[in-house]
């Protein structure tokens, strides 16, 4: 619901329909049940590859272990970043704060995932002129039982991945696992054939050239709603005439427009209008022009009189 206020008769906004309802839950928050039973599926085959991984001495498959295990971490803190806001929403005084908990996972989980796959490709480079034996029997059957666990964890966080960028993090770290796990089976499949050893470390250089370029954008797209930039969709120069062309204002200053979290776009802005004109239409227009155009629905408007003096001083 859009937070409104204005400088004259605040009291008798109530009778124009400027609802303060609770704010709508949160997209990361639909989604909680689908996280927990990734997390556990995935939490499992963790163990299980990264133990198949010590004993055949597969490259890839370690490196495929090492994917599920940001898929783990990334899923942990979307969960927790989910529960600490939920408990935020049921506190007397509410904060935006702990909302952005789910934007530092994402960004934490684009980090962690970026380390990963740097020390997989220097390791892959070594071991390229260096191959290790590696037992592709064992590997074959892990790398087969860790891809159906990445598909089922596909599957539940493939439609949460489209509405929160915290669930999306998690569901990119899922598909480029998913991947990876293809790709181990590709070079166990070669290494039964053939014998060759350096397929398993050509392999994890695969796999890691293929996620960083997505672990970069999920970091920069985290990056820019911490730094509260203007969404990448939104002409503020536009939105300022549009505002400015609603009958009765003379002039807009103040306005900003950020992210807040996922599905949460937001928006403040200063209304100067003559003297004569009904601030409660300016407030509805404002609001329904944010809402239409902008999927903005929680803005905060100040509308202020013609003779009103200071705030267009304000600069940043």
């Amino acid at each position: 619901m859009s937070d409104t206020h204005q400088h004259r008769g605040r009291d008798s906004s109530r009778d124009h329909g400027h609802d303060h309802g609770a704010a709508a839950l949160r997209a990361g928050a639909r989604h909680k049940g689908r996280l927990l039973g990734a997390l556990a599926l995935l939490v499992t085959f963790t163990v299980v590859e990264t133990v198949a991984a010590l004993v055949t001495h597969s490259l890839a498959l370690l490196s495929d272990a090492g994917h599920m295990l940001t898929d783990v971490l990334g899923l942990a803190m979307a969960l927790a970043a989910i529960h600490l806001a939920d408990r935020a929403e049921q506190r007397t005084h509410r904060t935006f704060g702990l909302y952005r908990l789910e934007i530092l996972a994402a960004l934490a989980n684009a980090v962690l995932l970026f380390g990963v796959a740097v020390y997989v490709l220097v390791e892959a480079v070594r071991r390229i002129g260096d191959p290790a034996e590696v037992l592709g029997g064992p590997m074959l059957v892990v790398a087969v039982l860790g891809l159906a666990a990445n598909l089922v964890a596909f599957v539940l966080l493939r439609s949460g991945a489209k509405e929160s960028l915290n669930v999306e993090g998690a569901y990119l770290e899922v598909l480029s696992d998913t991947l990876g796990s293809v790709g181990v089976i590709i070079a166990a499949v070669i290494l039964q054939l053939t014998g060759w050893e350096w397929v398993d470390p050509l392999v994890a250089v695969g796999v890691g050239l293929f996620i960083l370029p997505r672990t970069w954008r999920l970091g920069g797209q985290a990056v820019r709603i911490l730094v509260q930039a203007a969404p990448p969709d939104t002409d503020l120069d536009t939105l300022r005439v549009e505002l400015a062309a609603i009958e009765g204002v003379v002039d807009v200053h103040d306005l900003h427009v950020w992210t807040l979290t996922s599905e949460m776009e937001v928006a403040s802005a200063h209304l100067m209008v003559s003297g004569d004109t009904d601030a409660h239409g300016v407030l509805d227009q404002a609001r329904e022009l944010l809402r239409v155009g902008y999927a903005i629905d929680h803005a905060t408007l100040q509308v202020e009189p013609d003779d009103h003096r200071g705030c267009d001083q304000v600069t940043w």
